[in-house]
């Protein structure tokens, strides 16, 4: 065997060496973070990151960020957040702005509210620069009936301890809203809440709206308010309007039990009428019979037709008379006719 042939298969596995050493070590990155001061960063953990498939690069310019800037961090905290699915650009960006303000805001708590789906970055700006959430038309009713509209600003401060389970801004309009609606409710008339609007930002604030919310509200101002429908009066005419129409129902209910109790009385008008006709048709029977029995004599058959001929008569006159007797008297009785 010639004597280079060692010397080159030496070299080969010495370049491949160095190919490998250097795909999974990248020197310069490890350089800029020695030079920063970073602890931790070798050759040893680069290869690891690059093991478990941790891009370097997002980890460890992060890490050279927080160093210069005088956060406490270390590798390890910002690959396992990076491992969590967490984005560790922002939360280094979130803890050097906090850092900057003097805002209290550890590692873990900065993580949990990245890992939550919150933006941590925007939670500590809002921090130092509060931010204003407008609330919509909020329509409320005073005690004449009168319905007021007003729209507020609220600035809002982000509270880091609570960024976590804390409701959002939602729940923040939705309470002052209800506090404007309570408000104007408790005014006697429209007036005093047109002359007073800062008495609503007043009984707003009083009220600890911002309790379990990741907020803080610093200040409500009533932007506009504006003069709606009369809405007692409103009421009232509905109310007039029901009240007629059950007027008219009453009526009709007692037209209609009229009617039934005229068509009640006819039929029983009818009904003594056929009993009438019925015994009338009983008597000449009965006085046939009177007379074969002997219960009724010739002449006072003859008297009772005498009497009942007369009053036949005097029926007749009276109503051709207008009920006076022909010589204008008031016609008494007569005797009978025999």
């Amino acid at each position: 065997m010639p004597a280079f042939i060692p010397i080159v298969i030496t070299v080969i596995v010495a370049i491949v060496a160095i190919a490998l050493f250097l795909q999974y070590v990248p020197i310069g990155l490890m350089i800029t973070a020695i030079s920063a001061g970073v602890t931790g960063v070798n050759p040893g953990s680069l290869i690891g990151m690059r093991l478990r498939r941790v891009p370097q690069d997002r980890v460890i310019l992060p890490l050279i960020a927080a160093v210069k800037a005088g956060v406490d961090v270390n590798l390890n905290q910002l690959e396992t957040h990076f491992l969590a699915g967490g984005n560790v650009d922002r939360v280094v960006q979130a803890l050097i702005s906090a850092h900057r303000a003097q805002i209290p805001l550890p590692f873990e708590r900065a993580a949990a509210i990245d890992l939550a789906g919150r933006n941590v970055l925007e939670a500590v700006q809002m921090s130092v620069n509060p931010k204003v959430i407008e609330t919509p038309n909020v329509a409320g009713v005073a005690k004449n009936g009168v319905e007021m509209k007003a729209f507020a600003r609220v600035t809002v401060r982000a509270n880091i301890e609570q960024f976590v389970g804390g409701a959002g801004e939602q729940t923040v309009l939705a309470r002052v809203g209800e506090g404007i609606v309570t408000t104007i409710g408790s005014a006697a008339t429209h007036l005093e809440v047109m002359e007073k609007p800062d008495a609503i930002s007043k009984t707003v604030l009083a009220k600890g709206l911002d309790a379990g919310t990741a907020f803080e509200i610093l200040s409500i101002d009533i932007a506009d308010v504006v003069v709606g429908q009369n809405i007692g009066a409103r009421l009232q005419a509905d109310q007039a309007e029901a009240d007629k129409k059950v007027a008219q129902a009453k009526a009709e209910e007692r037209r209609s039990m009229a009617v039934a109790r005229e068509q009640e009385m006819k039929a029983y008008t009818q009904e003594m009428q056929a009993k009438v006709v019925e015994a009338q048709a009983q008597v000449p029977l009965a006085l046939a019979e009177a007379l074969r029995g002997g219960n009724l004599g010739a002449m006072e058959y003859y008297n009772l037709r005498n009497l009942q001929a007369d009053t036949a008569m005097r029926s007749g006159i009276s109503r051709a008379t207008g009920g006076r007797d022909e010589d204008g008297g008031s016609g008494g009785p007569s005797s009978p006719v025999v």
